[in-house]
């Protein structure tokens, strides 16, 4: 259950960083609520996850997550461009994150 919440909370760090950024600075009211909603639902999960996981494994997949799914939305959206080394940079992220898992 712990690994299911930390995946999920990892999404939710992507979708509160995507909404951080189109705030404009907390002056867009919806993408400000969004954030303040995703960041709450996110670090829940987070303490969620961390009372059963480990603290350093807990943090480097729900950040891993956040990160990659982040930065794909950039790409597939077009505000960020895309190229095959960041897309093998990308993958290598999420092979780590795999290797935390089946680590633990």
């Amino acid at each position: 259950m712990a690994w299911i919440v930390l995946v999920l909370s990892g999404v939710l760090e992507a979708v509160w960083a995507t909404a951080l950024g189109k705030s404009e600075g907390f002056t867009r009211f919806w993408p400000t609520v969004v954030f303040f909603a995703g960041l709450a639902l996110s670090m829940g999960g987070l303490a969620f996850a961390m009372r059963t996981l480990p603290v350093g494994t807990s943090y480097a997949v729900w950040v891993g997550i956040g990160a990659v799914l982040t930065v794909t939305y950039a790409m597939v959206t077009g505000a960020e461009s895309f190229s095959v080394v960041k897309a093998l940079l990308l993958m290598g992220i999420v092979g780590c994150v795999i290797g935390l898992k089946v680590l633990h």
